[in-house]
């Protein structure tokens, strides 16, 4: 692993993060930083199947669409910050005072601060959401960077670690858009209810007829 001193860069980063890691132990951060664990991947792609599940429950074209474009605007967010992970090592902030980025390979939970994950899962799978629902937009990425600021006053990550999260999610949705988008556009509930129609008759023929 290369090593070399921390940039001017690296020295505000850690300066700046350290004021706000000051807040650490506060209820307010405490309460949030619990809540922000939904923007752990488990957690995310939880959240995104449960809202292709209750789409195609509710019949609901428009919603089933957002599901499957926040899946997969999720998808290319993990793939993004993983890959950086991989090459990238820089120690947390609450494991230690190093905030030098260097090039490495390290799979140690420790040594994985940059970029953040959550950071780059929430921003990704709310952006798709307010994509899709303009309305809602505004509580969708208010939410997603609350769960993304946080990180640095809990201490797992420096801001720096959030930023990069944050351009990754959005550049993983607006790729995930450019790619899915427009075929997406053709699902209806009219297509839907087929789909569900045949997913009906393949249970009642494979598993109820197969019973009697």
């Amino acid at each position: 692993m290369q090593t070399h001193p921390a940039t001017v860069v690296e020295q505000l980063d850690r300066g700046l993060s350290a004021q706000a890691n000051q807040k650490r132990g506060s209820w307010p951060v405490r309460l949030i930083g619990s809540a922000s664990e939904i923007g752990d991947q488990p957690q995310m792609r939880l959240l995104c199947a449960a809202t292709i599940a209750f789409a195609i429950i509710k019949r609901d074209d428009r919603l089933l669409t957002t599901g499957i474009k926040m899946l997969s605007a999720h998808t290319l967010a993990t793939w993004g910050k993983s890959g950086v992970k991989s090459v990238v090592n820089r120690t947390r902030p609450e494991s230690g005072d190093d905030p030098r980025v260097q090039l490495g390979d390290s799979d140690a939970h420790e040594e994985n601060s940059f970029p953040s994950g959550h950071s780059a899962g929430a921003i990704s799978v709310a952006q798709a959401f307010a994509r899709s629902y303009p309305k809602h937009s505004l509580t969708a990425r208010s939410a997603a960077l609350a769960v993304a600021a946080v990180q640095v006053p809990r201490g797992t990550h420096y801001a720096g670690d959030v930023v990069a999260g944050i351009l990754i999610g959005l550049g993983a949705e607006r790729a995930s858009e450019a790619a899915i988008g427009s075929s997406l556009q053709r699902l209806d509930a009219k297509t839907i209810n087929v789909a569900l129609t045949d997913v009906g008759r393949f249970v009642q023929d494979r598993v109820f007829k197969r019973g009697k």
